[in-house]
């Protein structure tokens, strides 16, 4: 039958009266073999959406069906990579066509040519289950990559290859499956990229993923596995917070998909990325992570796929026994690509135009992170940060909205707070997190009983401190009563000395979990004495007069992270400060 192009609409292609082709399906499309997906079939037509630039196509071209779905090529050499949102690695691409992609650029997704050095872990005889572990290799100086049987597959080893060098394609074991087939096992396979990976058991989220911000560690936590928003208009910081979690957090291994950013902030990722010196091993950051970049000149239906791509890459190495973040920036320009293509299939939009499905589609991604048990009996982790870019900063648009449901911390950030120079600007009053309860064991046995306990009162301050403001706008602070003072002037103090955080300085840009608590004790401390101190009639102005809030202030700076016993000398020094006043007084 004559598969040939009927109508062309953008990203989006028809084939006319054809039974060719499966739902799903990857097919190549035109003489330039333009990579391609089927997402609709009907009695008269099939609509495939092309990944790469239409540019030239014309009906009456070819169009190839594959008999496979979008698969992403699951090998070593994926970390320190850089792929569009199809898995084609740029720079190999660069190489070839120059700075910018020729369509049909049939690129292979890893380097088939180069060497790894491979154990094999297996011998003959050994019966292998899918998802067990056939053979390793040093994929970075950081990660050691473990070659999985494919989760369809089981049998028994009947030979392998000796301890060597060797590329992804080369055979490195053969199993002999239930039903007598002889598979050949080499250190590659594939996976269909919107298909999640399984695992042999969800596991409860309980512990944090411990990222050095104190705004986030201790107010607003996120678990290993869990999935949380950044959502913020342009400007607040969006890509910065990312970063700066990618540096830090507690994670192995790095998966960041810039998805439709402009192409100079991508770039500028890029470049950032390939310098930053990992504090854990003092190797390139690169060297555990993996990049995704789909700029917003690129063909939008690969914005699409780029999601899909990153988060399959990371189940791959979750399902190693590792511990993913990825970092998704931004999902508001994969839900606008989701718009584009659904407005060129002539669908019938919903709200804001968006298509019906925005929610199972978010909820579809969002739900591919979590804490398991995998098949080889490991435990791994995703950990999901979508960054949505609100246009205008309102939140009450459907990407922010739809994403509320399926996430369970929401850091949004504020323009005013970016605008002061706060950093990260996230606004602890519009923001929440569910996971504070799951981590309670982890807080109790790791940090001290008391962590909970100062995190909520501190929250309490600040809750107090913005009800105060609703007054002080309307009626100046001069006539609070000098116990409302105190908390107007306690929350400046957790403001600007706990919550700001400056990531150019040393001490600062990571905070362990026990110095955020010993600031925690160290201001309420401040703030119990002062109150004792008002509560027998010592004004405010005195109190303040003693120089300690600006003091309290600098601590982030003044001890240094590796010299906590210098929190007792502040203690201390507050006590007998407050002492000496009240004597004084009475």
């Amino acid at each position: 039958m004559n598969n040939e192009i009927f109508s062309i609409n953008g990203p989006v292609v028809k084939v006319k009266d054809t039974k060719d082709f499966s739902m799903l399906e990857m097919v190549y499309v035109g003489e330039k073999r333009l990579i391609g997906e089927v997402i609709g079939i009907t009695e008269e037509f099939t609509t495939i959406q092309v990944y790469e630039v239409t540019t030239g196509l014309k009906p009456g071209e070819p169009v190839y069906p594959t008999g496979s779905p979008m698969c992403a090529t699951l090998a070593p050499g994926i970390i320190t990579n850089i792929f569009d949102g199809i898995q084609r690695p740029l720079k190999k691409i660069e190489e070839i066509s120059g700075a910018f992609i020729a369509e049909g650029a049939n690129v292979p997704a890893l380097d088939e040519e180069r060497l790894f050095d491979v154990k094999v872990v297996v011998k003959p005889g050994d019966a292998l289950k899918g998802g067990d572990i056939y053979a390793t290799c040093p994929e970075t100086p950081l990660i050691e990559h473990r070659c999985m049987l494919s989760p369809n597959l089981s049998g028994v080893v009947t030979w392998t290859a000796p301890d060597g060098k060797y590329k992804i394609t080369d055979k490195v074991a053969e199993i002999k499956t239930d039903d007598g087939k002889t598979v050949e096992l080499t250190l590659m396979q594939k996976w269909p990229i919107r298909q999640p990976r399984p695992s042999k058991e969800r596991l409860p989220i309980s512990r944090p993923l411990i990222t050095g911000q104190r705004v986030i560690d201790t107010i607003l936590p996120i678990a290993k596995g869990g999935a949380a928003a950044i959502p913020g208009g342009f400007g607040t910081g969006k890509t910065m917070t990312q970063h700066q979690l990618a540096k830090w957090c507690d994670a192995d291994i790095i998966v960041y998909i810039g998805c439709g950013e402009r192409g100079n902030e991508m770039t500028q990722v890029l470049e950032e990325f390939s310098e930053l010196i990992d504090p854990k091993s003092g190797n390139h950051l690169t060297d555990r992570t993996v990049l995704i970049a789909n700029t917003s000149n690129m063909p939008v239906a690969a914005r699409e796929a780029s999601i899909y791509t990153g988060i399959t890459l990371a189940e791959y190495y979750r399902d190693m026994g590792y511990h993913i973040a990825i970092m998704a920036d931004s999902t508001s320009r994969w839900a606008e690509a989701l718009r584009e293509i659904s407005g060129r299939l002539e669908e019938m939009p919903a709200e804001e135009g968006f298509p019906a499905y925005l929610p199972s589609r978010l909820s579809e991604f969002y739900e591919r992170a979590g804490y398991v048990e995998t098949l080889n009996g490991k435990e791994g982790s995703i950990t999901i940060i979508g960054a949505v870019s609100p246009q205008g900063s309102d939140f009450s648009e459907p990407v922010t909205q739809n994403t509320k449901r399926f996430v369970r911390c929401f850091w949004a950030l504020d323009k005013a707070l970016a605008y002061a120079r706060h950093y990260p600007a996230i606004n602890w009053t519009m923001s929440y997190s569910e996971y504070t309860d799951d981590l309670a064991d982890f807080y109790n046995k790791n940090v001290s009983e008391d962590f909970l306990l100062c995190r909520q009162e501190i929250s309490n301050i600040l809750i107090e401190e913005n009800k105060l403001m609703e007054i002080v706008k309307l009626i100046g602070a001069d006539v609070l009563p000098d116990d409302q003072k105190l908390v107007i002037e306690i929350a400046r103090v957790v403001r600007v000395g706990f919550l700001q955080q400056n990531a150019y300085h040393k001490d600062d840009t990571y905070v362990p979990l026990e110095k955020q608590l010993y600031m925690m004790q160290l201001i309420l401390n401040l703030y119990k004495n002062a109150k004792n101190a008002i509560a027998i009639g010592i004004p405010i102005s005195e109190i303040t007069a003693l120089g300690l809030f600006e003091k309290v202030i600098k601590v982030k700076y003044d001890i240094p992270n590796d010299k906590l016993d210098m929190f007792n000398e502040y203690n201390a020094e507050i006590n007998s400060a407050f002492s000496e006043l009240m004597q004084r007084h009475s």
